[in-house]
């Protein structure tokens, strides 16, 4: 499909304000707060300070959250007004702050906004190459299906003609993903697309995702992921590589027959895999290698590389194509702190876009827009 009006890309996910603070110099606040140097956890009461603390600092902020993350990566690479994220945060500065980010990326949001609790947060404490991750999830855990459902927000849902959820959703409203997956079904010129976003997704959420397989048409997750998929499914996959994991993922049942599944599974330097339904043969696409000294950091990678990736399917691109613009945002993302998508080249493809090509995505708040993967 080739993207035709505005807002084609719908995503759907946990919408967290990352907060970032360089420790390099003083680590106090990881003996303040009892963190690990390299480590990411859920907050407890004890690190409910953590993030004015680090406010108070010099600081980093961004509108992240996995699939926003992937959000501004297609809307940095779409034309504008392609692409709609909507998730759950508090009535509250924090919520403003993130509202701001995303509009300066170009990427509209539409959030619930749910009074009791307060925005969802992550802390990261930068130490080197170590990452200190502390999430307070709250209202990102408060998504309910009566927002989706809602008379502003279902007529965006029927423009949209690619949804993409992100798997942390399954741990907050399901429902809502069905939704997603159910309209989809029903008007089969609609894409939907899941990522498996962690390992404990399949792990310890297998009922709901499992819910969602028959409408996948395309999945994607990394080679970790995928193997704690097959674990959690058992039987014949047990003890299966990859690239067998990523063919039996392609051929299960599927609800709209019109359209093969594809999977992607990314194995960080190692090729991608695409596994094709009915296909027997598992693709593979070389990652290219990056000179040690350019590479920064690869939190977020596999956001940038979705986000890429996705864009490619609202432009009606090749697979290949798409594949080769997903490799390239990652590419470019792992040479930033997190995948910010400031300042990066031209694409070496083209586009149906209008200039200016890339909208500014930072945030300065003493210092350019930073991401980071979500946990």
């Amino acid at each position: 499909m080739g993207s035709t009006g505005e807002y084609q890309l719908l995503c759907l996910e946990n919408p967290l304000l990352g907060t970032f603070h360089n420790i390099t110099l003083d680590q106090s606040l990881l003996k303040k707060y009892e963190l690990k140097a390299n480590d990411a956890i859920l907050a407890e009461e004890k690190h409910m300070p953590l993030y004015e603390d680090v406010l108070s600092r010099k600081h980093h902020l961004i509108a992240g959250g996995a699939a926003q993350n992937t959000a501004r990566g297609a809307q940095y690479v779409l034309p504008p007004k392609s692409v709609l994220y909507i998730g759950c945060v508090g009535r509250d500065e924090y919520a403003d702050l993130l509202r701001s980010a995303c509009d300066k990326a170009g990427l509209r949001v539409e959030y619930r906004v749910d009074e009791s609790q307060p925005t969802g947060k992550c802390g990261v404490l930068i130490n080197g190459s170590d990452r200190s991750l502390c999430t307070h999830l709250a209202a990102a855990n408060e998504y309910k299906l009566e927002h989706l459902k809602s008379a502003e927000i279902w007529p965006l849902v029927q423009k949209a003609k690619v949804y993409y959820i992100g798997g942390f959703h399954l741990t907050v409203c399901p429902p809502a993903i069905m939704a997603l997956a159910e309209e989809s079904a029903a008007n089969p010129e609609k894409i939907f697309i899941m990522n498996l976003s962690a390992p404990f997704i399949p792990q310890f959420f297998k009922k709901p995702l499992d819910e969602t397989s028959p409408f996948w048409d395309y999945l994607i997750g990394n080679e970790t992921e995928a193997m704690a998929w097959a674990e959690a499914e058992g039987g014949e996959l047990k003890g299966k590589g990859v690239k067998e994991i990523a063919a039996y993922m392609a051929n299960l049942p599927k609800k709209v027959e019109s359209r093969k599944r594809i999977v992607v599974i990314t194995q960080g330097t190692d090729p991608t895999l695409v596994a094709v339904q009915g296909e027997k043969d598992v693709k593979e696409f070389a990652v290219e290698a990056i000179e040690k000294e350019k590479l920064f950091d690869t939190n977020g990678a596999g956001d940038a590389f979705a986000g890429g990736f996705v864009a490619g399917i609202v432009e009606g691109k090749s697979l290949e194509e798409s594949v080769d613009m997903g490799k390239w945002l990652a590419k470019l993302s792992i040479q930033e702190l997190g995948p910010q998508y400031v300042s990066l080249p031209l694409p070496p493809f083209s586009l149906s876009l209008s200039p200016p090509l890339f909208p500014s995505a930072a945030f300065d708040h003493h210092a350019p827009q930073l991401t980071h993967n979500n946990l």
